[in-house]
């Protein structure tokens, strides 16, 4: 894998960028494992716009994927490395021994033809699922489950993994790609390995029709609006009315925390993630 560019023969090849994958299939996904999903476009069940500057795109098929992990003690075949539209990662198609086919979260550096299985006696191999308890110290790991028996949902983007720092009682500590340190029950199942297409967040679109593809519409500063929009807008000139800078519902835009103060989860939280350069 690698980044390709392309020669500017067009202004809009110019500074586009895409991901070079050889072993990416070119065939459709399989019919059993898709679905529709219907766009919102930004809009909520009264048909409010609630986030801006969505809508449009192309039409894409949900593939859908094996989060659990739960077919246990069964070989698995990578058949192929396919694209999945909803994804910023890639997926493998699963043929299990017993015939069944199944999607999963593509892991990097696991090839087509390579054999991965899940349960307690895995090994330690990239595209194996294990319970935390199983997996070593340091171990690159993803999809991560929040609780035992249910579906995978942490660490899940292209390129990310986590770690885990120690084991004590009944929790592992496992330092997440935020910088946040966390702590999970042993019991959690955990892939080994990090999640492919690492080359993700280096892409350049080139042009803005190439957004629009993915349903994003052009987005308007808030300062440009009137004041009746955003709590940015109006003002002569270059000033701007109003608490400055803040989000559409006047909620401020840097460095305010906006995590619940009783979420169950926050005590599992042994160490916060770092503060983001040029928040307030």
């Amino acid at each position: 894998m690698g980044i390709k560019k392309y020669r500017p023969l067009l202004p809009s090849l110019r500074f586009k960028t895409s991901v070079l994958n050889k072993e990416l299939s070119k065939a459709k996904p399989l019919k059993s494992l898709t679905s529709t999903i219907r766009r919102t476009g930004g809009r909520n069940n009264q048909g409010r716009e609630v986030v801006s500057s969505r809508g449009g795109g192309s039409k894409r098929h949900y593939r859908i994927i094996d989060f659990k992990r739960d077919k246990y003690g069964i070989n698995a075949k990578v058949k192929s490395i396919e694209y999945a539209p909803f994804r910023s990662c890639w997926l493998n198609l699963l043929v299990y021994v017993d015939g069944e086919k199944r999607y999963i979260i593509a892991p990097h550096e696991l090839e087509v033809g390579e054999m991965v299985i899940s349960g307690p006696d895995a090994a330690i191999k990239v595209g194996n699922a294990l319970p935390l308890r199983n997996i070593p110290l340091g171990t690159d790991i993803h999809n991560i489950q929040s609780l035992p028996g249910k579906e995978g949902t942490v660490v899940r983007s292209a390129g990310c993994s986590a770690q885990i720092l120690a084991k004590e009682g009944k929790y592992a500590h496992i330092h997440l790609p935020s910088g946040e340190v966390k702590l999970f029950l042993l019991e959690c199942y955990a892939t080994i390995g990090s999640v492919s297409n690492p080359e993700h967040n280096s892409i350049s679109l080139g042009k803005a029709g190439r957004s629009r593809w993915l349903g994003r519409r052009p987005h308007t500063r808030g300062v440009a609006k009137n004041p009746v929009d955003h709590p940015m807008g109006g003002g002569e000139g270059k000033s701007s009315g109003g608490r400055h800078p803040c989000s559409p519902k006047g909620l401020p835009a840097k460095g305010f925390k906006t995590r619940k103060k009783n979420k169950p989860g926050s005590k599992f939280i042994i160490k916060r993630r770092g503060k983001r350069r040029g928040g307030g």
